[in-house]
């Protein structure tokens, strides 16, 4: 399965809805990307592929300082899954990936 692109996210937070964007791609077999939202790109770090098992985390300090572990399930071009920032809730994950011009997925 290939996760590579560029995944518009909303992320439903307790203090409101959020849009980030996670773009994703493969480097010398690893995957590597960054993450873009409220003003700030971030890199993710531990991207892991098992599956349709998709999981990341990523530093954010806006709107506040925050460790953030993502845990996604991929099907096709949506993800759906949570967002958690130590032992704060839950939060729930919802993505599209963005088709390529010229692109059939």
């Amino acid at each position: 399965m290939s996760v590579e692109g560029t995944w518009d996210l909303t992320v439903a937070t307790p203090v409101g809805t959020i849009a980030a964007v996670v773009e994703l791609r493969r480097q010398d077999g690893v995957l590597t990307g960054a993450a873009h939202g409220a003003g700030e790109e971030v890199p993710l770090a531990d991207v892991a592929l098992d599956g349709d098992l998709l999981s990341w985390k990523q530093a954010v300090t806006r709107p506040i300082r925050l460790n953030l572990t993502f845990t996604t399930t991929v099907d096709g071009d949506s993800l759906t899954g949570t967002s958690r920032a130590g032992r704060l809730p839950a939060s729930r994950v919802t993505g599209r990936r963005r088709t390529q011009p010229g692109e059939d997925r």
